[in-house]
Formats: structure tokens, C-alpha cells, sequence
């Protein structure tokens, strides 16, 4: 047994440990100490997957009587568990120890002895009583223990035949030897027993002891001990303590019907119990009323439905105890949830009786207090708490007085049935259906012959209301509805009355009829040359006389002779009038006729006029076919007449079919129409029809299947002839060109300028079915070149070459020299330009100035030549001379200028001028004033400043930490008269770095660098 599980307030368990000396300390206090503490002792310690264990045992020996001493300050603990100042004050230390009674122990029994002296009869009571469950093994022990026991020479004195423990307790085998050198071993059942903590050897001189300690059921076996060749046997017979009751059964009440449960607790699990009533043993047989329910010490008799002879006395034994309860049940009171009512019924009608009772018990009816038993006209049904009594039929003897009383409860449940014969309406005379027919405006006398015990009262109404304006009039044997003079709102059923205890109503149609309702205004669905075809709807109120036919009237819209148009009944609501002139308006009503007679004329119908639809179109024929299309085309009828024409109506079906689809749902005044959304490769019949105000026309037809698929025409590039040659536009003009081109399906056009796809950023083109369009905006230089257009239909094509040419004007002419001077003459020469502006030279323009002005005069233009000669100078003036070149966009820009002079000097010696070497102005660059660390305020703008020469002049360049500063809006550069400028814009501290400014030319280059520091303002 795990003794923590028992600690508290006599155990206690206690743990320490040392933490210099690293030693565990277990330590177990046992609190008044009893004697049944005594016993073998086990102290177990594990860690991880090691086990170490020792074993003591304890011995309890009684203290002495002496008195103890009382210690005053004990006497004031705490009554509670845990610290000092826990819980309430116990002084029960104070009060004077009593003497304890020792109770007179009762003499144990020795099973064994019992069960030798004993009947056999008297066994299995023996051991239900000592606790023995295994009978066969205990006979079987119970003859080896009769058997007489052989002296031996190896035990002085052996064994007893028999041993008795209860479980949980100490035997002690002991024997004695002759010879105490003679080796002993001990066996269980066969097994060699071994020292433990459970089985502990001593040795007493020539005595050899076996204890065996916490005696289990397992314990219970055939023990021997050996001596040499020498045994001696002896049986261990463990005890089940006694099985104590210690919850016995309580006095139940109950009622029939109920579960019963009977329940009481016993000190051990599942222990073998008895149960008895009066008596007499219960059996848990499957097929008894009654249950027994075992769940651990708990132990349950069932009754599921209690009933009044289970009432008794109920007992339950076990081997230690005993208890007995009664159980009493009683009828469960009886309570009516439904009674039974008073019931009239009619003679032959059923007799239903019906009352309900809170517990399902049989019962009996009586009637007239004379019991009734059931019979095939009366049948009686009992279903749970609901008992039922019926008549089918009833007849007048079945009335009385009822009553229904439940089996073994002084109660009744009374009603009476009342049996009545109602009142009769006899309408044998009338029509079917109970109609009766008079003409509006006549008198009405109906006469209703009744009968009825008492005499009903009789009560005519017309609906749900009462009608004061008719006439009743009563006699004993019948009743009278007179109606002076019928009217239609008479018409509908009139219901009679007879009231009584059983009454009886019964409706009777009267129906007034009168002539018809006008019909409703006639309508004109169609009109024809001299024709018409009208339809109306039946009068509202046919009068309560079916219509036998219609009268038709018409009459020229401007005149007020209505003429009729038949003679004969129309039972129809459609007539076509004839024989009317084509263009004249005409009206036309109706009158409807029942048996009464002839209704008002209808309304006029809207003035219509006879009018002839036109003859079928002509000439239909197909204009063009795609894969989803087909146009078709057409001529007008040759006959419109006087309605004229308001439209076609195209209509098509598939091949095979009959279905004809309306191809446009609006009317078209044209006569060409494209039917669209057709499949590809199907087959369609076209007809058209022509739609006046006097309907269609016979439709057109077109004589042959039309197959839905595009005829493939190749394709054709149709160049306008001013394309064909060379296509001029000056730089900034506008190109729009043109290209018709034909081919079906559509074509699939494409563009490359020489040889290249279209730049479409900068050209744009656009193509439709019949043609292409290509467009530039504002013409360049680069626009120039051949255009080649390719039209593509399936594998056929066709091309086309446009050669654009994008002028300007030409640049000047190369170097303009002075060829030779002579008198009042200069001999000028010179190049043509570089750029002629893309088209031909068409001319030069000379221009002179004299040196002391130098106001230019043009001398010449329209010139072609490369070389002139200059008439007419004035001696002794000094002139400059200028040329520009000229094309069919006009000058060019800029002139060439001699570089030097041409002096007209006068006859005589003539003056030669110095020669001069020309002096060399080329520098690499060179920084003269170079960049200065900064400082910039963030969001403030700052800049760096330079100065540089060199010639040519160099290309400055700026760098932030090494990284070209290109295309940045937050950075502007300056440059002039070689001062080099940075601006930066409101910069911020990611601005800061190393700025480096670079100038190059073809000589060399140089580099100057700062540093920038952006600060931020607090």
C-alpha cells in the first residue's frame, strides 16, 4: 500500500536535504500509534532508471497505565491543520481522560472445524457466511485436510493439518526438527519460497518458523516444507474480512406503474450478495420482473413498472450484515383530463363519446346505469389514457345517459346523448341545380314545401346579408319568396333556413334574365382594297342568357345611315365586311342577341379606310456576301396604290428549315439591307416583303440559296497618280496621304520605311477597309525615304513604293575666295554647301560691303555658277564679299564671307603687304579659381562657383560623389566667360557629398572637387 496516500493527521511524511553534504533525508511519524500499525515496512527511492529499496518491521506493544502528565500549553492548539495560529482554539486537551471499556472480543471461529463437522447440505451456506467463493477448492482442501498423517522421522513435530488468516494479516507456519543440521526449504504450491520483506525465516534451537506477512487472497495455497527426502504439507486458508452493510435500504413508497429502485452499499467492491423478499431469494433472472444492478460497493434491486402485489418486505444479506426495507404501492390517484360532453346529434348521424384519464387502466361504459358490452353497431376503443364509445348510426334508442367508470377506481365519468330528427326542405319541383329562371320585369312566386318536429323557423337571405326588399311569406307546411317585379341585380343564390335543434339550410339559385350588354367598341386587325376583317369581345353580362350570335353595322364615317351586314346570326366575334370603296372612311358596331332579346349597339370602332397593299418588290438580287453578312438590294414594287409605301420587312430562314426571322425589327425605307450574325458556310433564303398601312405585301423571293461565305478578290493598290512620282513637303508641314486599295475578305495592310518597320511613335497609320492613311503631324528631315506598302488577302498581295522627300533650306556655301582683282573687277570662287536642305540647288545670291559700312548690297542672284566675276567696284574702296545658297525652299540661313578683302587700287605701284605667321591661341583647360568647401542651410538654395580657360573652348561636366549629374531638375548649370556655376535647389542633408567639376577639351582635361555639407535647422 502507497502510504501517501494516507497521510494526515496520524502519518506524516517529512523531506529534507542538505545542501553542503548533498545527503536526502525521508523521515515517517506516526501519530498514536495502534496495533494494527504493526506490520513490514518498504522504503523505495528511484531516480531516472535506478531503484533502491529497505524494509523494517514494526512491532505496537501497549503503553503503560500510568497517568501522563497534562501540558497546559497543548491543551490550547489550534484545531486546524497547517501553522500555529491556524483554525479555532481546541481545549479538548483539558478534560479528564476516561477509561476505555474494553469491549468483550467475540471467540474466533475456526472455518475449517465448522466445515468438518458439518453436513455437506450445510456447505455452501457456511461459506456464503464466512466469505468462501471457491466451493470446488474448498472440498477438494477439505478431503486432503481429512486424511491422517503419517509419523515421520525428520520432524519431531510437523505442520498443522490446516492454517487460517484474514486477508491482510500475519501467519506464522512453524515445525520442529530432529536432527537441527538437516537442511529445510519451504515451497508454495510447488515453488521454492525465497526470503523478502513478505516472507521472513527464524531459527529457534531445533524450531524452523515461516512468517508470512500482509496475507493477500493470492497467499492462499498448499504450503510444505522439506527435510532431506522427508515433507510435511499443510493449507493456508486466507479470509475475506466480512462484508459489512454500511448503507442499508429505506422504506419506499411508490405507485403502480413507477421504476422502483432499492439500493444499499456494502464495504467492499462487487462482494457477493443476497436478496430476498419476504423471505424468499430474488434470482437476476433475465426472464424476473426483477433487476439487480451491482456498480462497486453500490447494489441496486430494479422493478421497472411497479405493480400492487410487489408491495413487501425486501431484504439484502451479506457475509457481515444484514438490512430491510418495505416497500408499499399504492394506485396512482386518478385525475380526468378530459370528461365527457353532452352531445344533440341528428337521427342516423355517428355518436362519438371521448374522455381522457391520467393513467392507462381499463374501464367500463354504462348506459342507463346497464353495462354495454361491444358489438358490431357499437364499438369501444381503448388507446393509453383515451377511452372512446361509438354509434356509427344513431337511432332514437340510443339516447340516455352515459357513463364510463376506470377498473379498480371508485369514480365515474357521466354525459347524456340527446337524438334528434332535423327539419326537411323538399326542392323535388325545382330545376337542376335548384335554378329558377324568370324574365327581368316579371313577378316570381316561390313556393317551398318543409317539414320539421318541432316547426322550424324559416328565414330567407340573399349572400351573407339579409334582404329586406324581397317578400317571405310562412305557412305550417311550407314557405313562400315572392319578388314583385325581378330585376337583374335579383339574379344569384338565395339561401332558407329551417332553425331548430337540428337545423337545415339549403341554397336556391334565382336567376333573372335580361338582354346583353353591348359588346365592347369593335377593332379593324386588317383592311384590304375593298375589304376588312373585325373582331370584339363578348358583352361583359350576357344578360343570364347564353348570346345566341351578333348583329353587324357599318356606316361611312361622314354620314349617319347605318347599314346592317347580315341577316343571319354572326356566331363568330370576327366578320369581314365587303363590297366597300377603296379610300373612303368608314365605321363599323355590333349587337349581341341572347333568347331575351337584342342589346345595345356597341361603341363605333376608330374610322378606318379600305386600302390595298402593294405588289411584291422587284429585282432582288445579292450586292455582296462576307463570312457573318449578306446585303441584298432591290427595286420598288410596280404597284403602290393609294396607301403608298412605308418600308420593307427582310426576312430569311436556313436551308431545310421553315422558321422565317425577321431580319430588321424597324421598317427600312431603304431597298439595299445587310443581314448580320449569320454562321459561316450556311446556306440562307432571303424574301422581302413591302409594308403599307394595308399590311405586306406578297413577298419577293430570291430564287437561289445563298451560301454565307466571302468571295475572295485579290487584293489592288489603288495609287493616286501624284504618289506615283517623287512627294515633296517642306520641314513643319503637314503629310496626309491617301491610298485606296480593294480586296475581300478584308486585307491586311503593312508598312516599312526603307526596308524598316514604321516608327508608329513618330508616323502614324491608319487603316481601314477600303483604304490606308499614313500622317505626320509636323514633317522632319528624318521622315525622308521610300515608304513601301504591302496588301495582303489570304496567300495574294500586292505592293507599292512612296518616295517622301522632306525639304529645308540649304546651308551656306563652303569657303567663298578671292580669285584675282584687276581694276574695277574681282574674280570670285567657291564650293557648293555641305547640307543642299535635301533637294537640288537652285541658285546663289552675292552680296558686297564696303569695309568702312559694311552695308551689304546684293550684287547678283539667282546665280548658278560656282565662280563670278564682280563688275563696276569704285576705286579705291576696300570691299567684302558674301554668298548664300539658294534651293526651292528659299536662301539658306547663313551666308560665307571672304576672309579677306579686295582693295580696287589706283594705276601705279602697288603696295605688297607684310607676311605674318598666325599666333597660336590653343590651351588645355586650366582651373584659375577653383571650387571652396560649403556649408548649405536645408531648404535654402546653394551653389558652387568656378573659373576656367582653355581653347578650344572646353566641355564642362558635373559630378556628385563621382556620378555624372545629368537631366536632374534639382540641379542647374551655368557657364560664361569660362565662370562654371552649380545651382542646387533647396537642398537636404542627402544632398551633402563631394562635387567634382570636370572641363575637357582635344588638348587635355582638369578636375575640381569640394565638399558640401547640408545643415538642418532646429
Amino acid at each position: 500500500m502507497d502510504l501517501a496516500s494516507k497521510a494526515g493527521k496520524h502519518l506524516q511524511l517529512k523531506e529534507s536535504f542538505e545542501r553542503h553534504t548533498k545527503i536526502h533525508t525521508f523521515e515517517m511519524h506516526i501519530i498514536q500509534a495502534k496495533e494494527n500499525y504493526a506490520g513490514n515496512y518498504r522504503c523505495e527511492v528511484s531516480y531516472k532508471d535506478k531503484f533502491d529499496s529497505c524494509s523494517f518491521d514494526l512491532e505496537v506493544t501497549e503503553s503503560s497505565q500510568a497517568a501522563p502528565s497534562i501540558d497546559i500549553r497543548s491543551a490550547f492548539k489550534r484545531s486546524g491543520d497547517g501553522q500555529d495560529d491556524a483554525g479555532e482554539l481546541d481545549f479538548s486537551g483539558l478534560l479528564k481522560r476516561r477509561e476505555i471499556k474494553q469491549q468483550e472480543e467475540e471467540p474466533e471461529v475456526d472455518v475449517w472445524e465448522l466445515l468438518k463437522n458439518a453436513k455437506p447440505s450445510e456447505y455452501e451456506k457456511i461459506a456464503f457466511q464466512y466469505g468462501i467463493t471457491d466451493l470446488r477448492g474448498m472440498l477438494k482442501r477439505l478431503k486432503r485436510m481429512r486424511r491422517e498423517v503419517k509419523k515421520s522421522a525428520a520432524f519431531a513435530k510437523g505442520l498443522d493439518p490446516a492454517y487460517q488468516v484474514d486477508k491482510g494479516g500475519k501467519v506464522r507456519f512453524m515445525v520442529e526438527l530432529a536432527d537441527p543440521t538437516v537442511e529445510l526449504k519451504w515451497y508454495k504450491n510447488g515453488q521454492e519460497i525465497r526470503p523478502s520483506a513478505k516472507y521472513i525465516f527464524e531459527h529457534k534451537g531445533n524450531q524452523r518458523i515461516l512468517f508470512i506477512n500482509n496475507c493477500m487472497m493470492t497467499d492462499d495455497a498448499r504450503y510444505y516444507v522439506t527435510a532431506g527426502d522427508e515433507k510435511c504439507s499443510t493449507e493456508l486458508f486466507v479470509r475475506d474480512p466480512p462484508i459489512l452493510v454500511t448503507k442499508g435500504l429505506e422504506d419506499t413508497s411508490t405507485y403502480v406503474g413507477e421504476r422502483v429502485e432499492l439500493s444499499c452499499e456494502v464495504s467492499e467492491d462487487d462482494a457477493n450478495v443476497k436478496w430476498f423478499k419476504n423471505g424468499v431469494e430474488i434470482t437476476n433472472d433475465p426472464k424476473s420482473r426483477y433487476r439487480i444492478n451491482v456498480e462497486g460497493k453500490k447494489h441496486t434491486l430494479i422493478i421497472e413498472e411497479a405493480a400492487k402485489n410487489d408491495s413487501a418486505t425486501y431484504s439484502v444479506m451479506t457475509t457481515g450484515g444484514q438490512s430491510e426495507a418495505k416497500l408499499s404501492v399504492d394506485l396512482r390517484p386518478l385525475k380526468i383530463s378530459l370528461a365527457l360532453e353532452d352531445q344533440t346529434v341528428r337521427l342516423g348521424q355517428e355518436i362519438h363519446l371521448k374522455c381522457e384519464i391520467s393513467e392507462n387502466v381499463e374501464g367500463k361504459w354504462y348506459k342507463n346505469g346497464q353495462l354495454i358490452e361491444a358489438s358490431d353497431r357499437v364499438k369501444l376503443y381503448h388507446k393509453g389514457r383515451i377511452h372512446r364509445f361509438v354509434i356509427a348510426s344513431a337511432a332514437v334508442d340510443d339516447e340516455g345517459e352515459y357513463m364510463f367508470v376506470p377498473d379498480a377506481y371508485n369514480i365515474n365519468i357521466p354525459c347524456k346523448v340527446h337524438v334528434v330528427d332535423p327539419p326537411k326542405l323538399h326542392l323535388d319541383g325545382l330545376g337542376e341545380g335548384n335554378t329558377v329562371t324568370v324574365v327581368a320585369g316579371n313577378k316570381l312566386r316561390l313556393e317551398i314545401p318543409i317539414t320539421g318536429e318541432p316547426t322550424p323557423k324559416v328565414m330567407w337571405s340573399k349572400g351573407d346579408k339579409d334582404s329586406g326588399r324581397i317578400r317571405a311569406e310562412t305557412y305550417p307546411d311550407s314557405s313562400c319568396l315572392v319578388i314583385d317585379a325581378a330585376e337583374r341585380e335579383d339574379s344569384g343564390p338565395f339561401r332558407i333556413t329551417l332553425k331548430n335543434e337540428a337545423g337545415e339550410a339549403a341554397l336556391i339559385n334565382i336567376k333573372v334574365v335580361d338582354v346583353p350588354d353591348p359588346p365592347e367598341a369593335p377593332n379593324v386587325t386588317e383592311v384590304g382594297e375593298d375589304w376588312c376583317i373585325m373582331t370584339w369581345e363578348p358583352p361583359a353580362n350576357d344578360g343570364g342568357s347564353p348570346i345566341l350570335g351578333y348583329f353587324i353595322e357599318r356606316k361611312k364615317k361622314q354620314s349617319s345611315r347605318w347599314m346592317r351586314l347580315n341577316f343571319e346570326l354572326c356566331k363568330e366575334t370576327t366578320f369581314e365586311p365587303k363590297k366597300m370603296i377603296e379610300g373612303v372612311a368608314y365605321e363599323v358596331r355590333v349587337f349581341a342577341v341572347n333568347a331575351v332579346g337584342i342589346s345595345k349597339p356597341s361603341m363605333p370602332s376608330k374610322s378606318f379606310v379600305p386600302l390595298a397593299v402593294t405588289s411584291p418588290p422587284t429585282l432582288l438580287a445579292v450586292d455582296s456576301v462576307t463570312d457573318t453578312t449578306v446585303t441584298m438590294k432591290w427595286r420598288p414594287p410596280d404597284h403602290i396604290g393609294a396607301a403608298g409605301l412605308d418600308g420593307y420587312v427582310v426576312e430569311y430562314c436556313f436551308e431545310g428549315t421553315d422558321e422565317w426571322i425577321v431580319a430588321n425589327p424597324e421598317l427600312t425605307d431603304k431597298t439595299k439591307f445587310t443581314i448580320t450574325g449569320l454562321p459561316t458556310g450556311s446556306k440562307i433564303l432571303v424574301r422581302v416583303k413591302a409594308v403599307n398601312a394595308a399590311g405586306e405585301s406578297e413577298p419577293r423571293y430570291h430564287p437561289q440559296p445563298i451560301l454565307v461565305k466571302e468571295v475572295v478578290e485579290p487584293p489592288k493598290i489603288r495609287l493616286p497618280r501624284h504618289l506615283k512620282q517623287t512627294y515633296t513637303r517642306r520641314v513643319g508641314e503637314t503629310v496626309n496621304l491617301v491610298i485606296p486599295f480593294q480586296g475581300r475578305p478584308r486585307a491586311k495592310v503593312s508598312w516599312q520605311k526603307n526596308g524598316s518597320p514604321i516608327d508608329k511613335n513618330q508616323i502614324n497609320i491608319r487603316n481601314t477597309e477600303n483604304d490606308t492613311i499614313i500622317f505626320i503631324r509636323k514633317a522632319e528631315r528624318s521622315h525622308s525615304g521610300e515608304y513601301d506598302m504591302k496588301v495582303e488577302v489570304e496567300n495574294l498581295e500586292d505592293k507599292a513604293t512612296i518616295d517622301i522627300q522632306i525639304v529645308d533650306r540649304p546651308g551656306p556655301p563652303e569657303v567663298v575666295t578671292i580669285e584675282d582683282v584687276w581694276g574695277e573687277n574681282v574674280n570670285l570662287s567657291w564650293k557648293p554647301p555641305k547640307d543642299d536642305g535635301n533637294a537640288a540647288i537652285t541658285g546663289y545670291t552675292i552680296q558686297k560691303a564696303d569695309k568702312k559700312s559694311m552695308e551689304w548690297f546684293t550684287v547678283m542672284e539667282h546665280y548658278h555658277r560656282t565662280c563670278a566675276t564682280i563688275n563696276e567696284l569704285v576705286i579705291g574702296n576696300e570691299y567684302y564679299f558674301r554668298i548664300f545658297a539658294e534651293n526651292m525652299c528659299g536662301l539658306s540661313e547663313d551666308a560665307t564671307m571672304t576672309k579677306e578683302s579686295a582693295l580696287i587700287a589706283k594705276d601705279g605701284k602697288v603696295y605688297k603687304y607684310p607676311v605674318y605667321d598666325d599666333f597660336d591661341f590653343s590651351e588645355r583647360p586650366l582651373f584659375t579659381q577653383p571650387l571652396v568647401n560649403t556649408f548649405a542651410v536645408a531648404g535654402y538654395n546653394a551653389t558652387l562657383n568656378c573659373s576656367v580657360r582653355g581653347n578650344p573652348k572646353p566641355k564642362i561636366t558635373w559630378l556628385k560623389n563621382k556620378v555624372v549629374i545629368m537631366n536632374d531638375p534639382k540641379y542647374r548649370m551655368f557657364s560664361n566667360q569660362g565662370v562654371c556655376t552649380l545651382e542646387i535647389r533647396k537642398p537636404s542633408p542627402y544632398d551633402g557629398g563631394n562635387y567634382t567639376c570636370r572641363a575637357v577639351n582635344e588638348l587635355g582635361e582638369a578636375e575640381v572637387d569640394c565638399k558640401l555639407e547640408v545643415k538642418v535647422t532646429q
